[in-house]
């Protein structure tokens, strides 16, 4: 059975003005995204990877066209239902974390529950148990300093799938990170692809990542499509 469009995306376009000169990040990107598949947004530094992203998750506004997100257009939101979106629609994974330094593991894991509007005396339990689901429950006391890269973009995962979004938007996920731990974190996305059915987005330099992890590459070239393709797969990952 086929799955739904859950991002439906059209002419879309971001300018940016710098003094009097207009800069194209985007030029009339058209894009559907299947519920439950595993995208990777390509390209060289500067094609328009990451501000596509920050569009998808409602951190930046487009200048034209159209970003359908289950039948609700993006640009046409309020400022409160774009709140809404990005806290309980969309799960965000950095390349540097961003955790925050004075809070421990489970710390940072109950403010996004907070800001999820999560039962307060439920937090702590639910916390753990995103730990434990990412390799992670006997760190839980640790602050980010005290964890190496891996561990830290673990934590980093387990706090973006703490609103229990429908989609994770991946920028970079491994770009701070050797090849074992990379693949380690790849590991942790597909199996949160396959038991949970998540969407997932991931903005990366490295095609050959991109290729181990996707059902789907897309490839931009300043700001625009250059090529679209499906990766063929044969059986389980």
């Amino acid at each position: 059975m086929d799955k739904e469009n859950i991002f439906r995306i059209r002419d879309l376009t971001r300018t940016y003005r710098k003094r009097k000169i207009t800069i194209p990040a985007i030029k009339g990107v058209s894009l559907d995204i299947n519920e439950g598949e595993i995208i990777s947004i390509i390209g060289r530094s500067g094609s328009g990877k990451s501000t596509l992203l920050n569009l998808l998750g409602g951190l930046d506004s487009a200048t034209s066209g159209t970003i359908v997100f289950k039948g609700k257009n993006l640009p046409d939101m309020s400022r409160s239902e774009l709140v809404k979106y990005r806290r309980f629609a969309i799960g965000m994974i950095f390349q540097s974390f961003n955790l925050v330094p004075g809070m421990t593991a489970r710390e940072n894991i109950e403010l996004a529950l907070r800001f999820a509007e999560f039962p307060r005396r439920q937090r702590k339990t639910y916390a753990m148990g995103l730990l434990e689901k990412v390799g992670l429950k006997d760190r839980s006391e640790h602050f980010p300093s005290e964890l190496s890269g891996g561990e830290a973009q673990r934590v980093a995962i387990a706090r973006a799938l703490a609103n229990k979004p429908q989609v994770l938007l991946a920028d970079e996920p491994t770009g701070n990170l050797d090849s074992i731990t990379s693949s380690e974190i790849i590991t942790i996305l597909k199996e949160m692809n396959t038991e949970q059915d998540k969407t997932i987005i991931i903005v990366t330099h490295d095609r050959e990542m991109a290729e181990s992890v996707s059902d789907r590459i897309v490839r931009l070239s300043d700001g625009q499509i250059a090529e679209s393709f499906e990766i063929q797969r044969n059986g389980d990952w």
